[in-house]
């Protein structure tokens, strides 16, 4: 689980500040901290297929915001793959 704290690290660091929700590249790196913490979930639970489920879609929302910030920023689009690991 993420803390309220860490979250708020999160939006001050990609956000324009930490109140700033709502920015593309706020929630992509939102979605990605979620996904890790999943699959360190799964790694030990294989047979958890409700937390499995919900892996697949945020995966799929984080897929669709990368493809939105890549046609909207290009530059921001790299910077952040770059960042968080996304792409080796």
């Amino acid at each position: 689980m993420i803390t309220a704290e860490k979250k708020k690290e999160i939006f001050k660091k990609f956000g324009a500040n930490e109140k700033d929700t709502g920015s593309t590249k706020a929630q992509i790196t939102l979605f990605t901290e979620r996904i890790k913490e999943i699959t360190g979930h799964l790694k030990n639970n294989k047979k958890d297929f409700s937390s499995t489920r919900s892996l697949i879609n945020m995966v799929g929302k984080r897929k669709k915001l990368l493809k939105y910030l890549a046609k909207k920023d290009l530059e921001g689009y790299r910077a952040l793959i770059k960042e968080l690991n996304l792409r080796k």
